[in-house]
């Protein structure tokens, strides 16, 4: 049947008046980025995590390793990302040894893609695959649906619009490698100004046409903590002790017990 189907509705408004309400999504905070340049692709990310309105790590990496020359940023639910990249490593493992041949980049978007497509967008996983193998680097990115999207730059997460700004208005074909790593900071720090999900370092990842990714982790710490103009730490005996008691709360008795009677 094509179109609209209503089947449902009944039942969820019935549901919705039995219990707290119909679920909410969560709202998460992050911004990643993928640039291509000559002769490799990199990709980038904050490295904020938060609860809510709680930053609950302010150093965490976004950037997960699935063979030695594939990464992938993850935006979204940070237990998901962890989880479906790290499945998805091992099968492209397995799948290397299997095969003896270098993993294509293709065969990890498609993975990725099947899997979250499987599960019908609840698995919170929004992925930028890079990464190069014998046919050239690529970059393409994932959303928890399992749609996919291939580009010259991308940027996914709550600081997204951010950050494609800085990458719309300054990408240009041709560009080194040390543009490229410029351009990608830049990005992800356009989303830590200006987006309260995105916050504290710069994390990037660098692959280049025949060799492995290079890791660079806190590659820019743009929010390091200032050191407090005066110290708080005083000596022992600047405050002077005008009395002092010792209470017992607990009282002790002991009882000889004759075991023999």
């Amino acid at each position: 049947m094509t179109g609209l189907s209503f089947d449902n509705y009944q039942r969820n408004h019935y549901l919705a008046s039995k219990t707290s309400g119909q679920p909410k999504a969560t709202s998460t905070g992050t911004t990643i980025v993928g640039v291509k340049f000559e002769g490799g692709v990199l990709i980038a990310a904050d490295t904020r995590s938060t609860q809510g309105p709680i930053v609950a790590d302010k150093n965490c990496a976004k950037l997960h390793r699935i063979s030695p020359r594939i990464w992938c940023a993850g935006a979204g639910t940070a237990a998901d990302t962890e989880a479906v990249t790290g499945l998805i490593g091992s099968n492209i493992e397995l799948h290397t040894l299997s095969t003896k041949r270098q993993p294509r980049v293709v065969t990890a978007l498609q993975m990725l893609k099947q899997h979250l497509f499987k599960y019908q967008g609840h698995i919170g996983a929004y992925l930028i695959v890079a990464g190069v193998d014998p046919t050239g680097a690529h970059l393409m990115s994932v959303q928890a649906h399992g749609s996919t999207d291939v580009g010259y730059y991308l940027s996914l997460g709550s600081g997204s619009l951010a950050a494609m700004a800085v990458l719309e208005s300054r990408w240009r074909e041709g560009m080194t490698k040390e543009e490229a790593i410029s351009l990608a900071a830049d990005a992800i720090e356009a989303g830590i100004w200006n987006d309260l999900g995105s916050g504290s370092n710069v994390d990037v990842c660098v692959m280049e046409v025949g060799k492995d990714a290079e890791y660079l982790r806190n590659y820019r710490t743009p929010n390091v903590r200032e050191p407090k103009q005066q110290s708080y730490k005083f000596a022992r005996g600047t405050t002077a002790v005008l009395k002092e008691s010792i209470i017992n709360v607990c009282d002790i008795e002991e009882q000889e017990v004759n075991v023999s009677a």
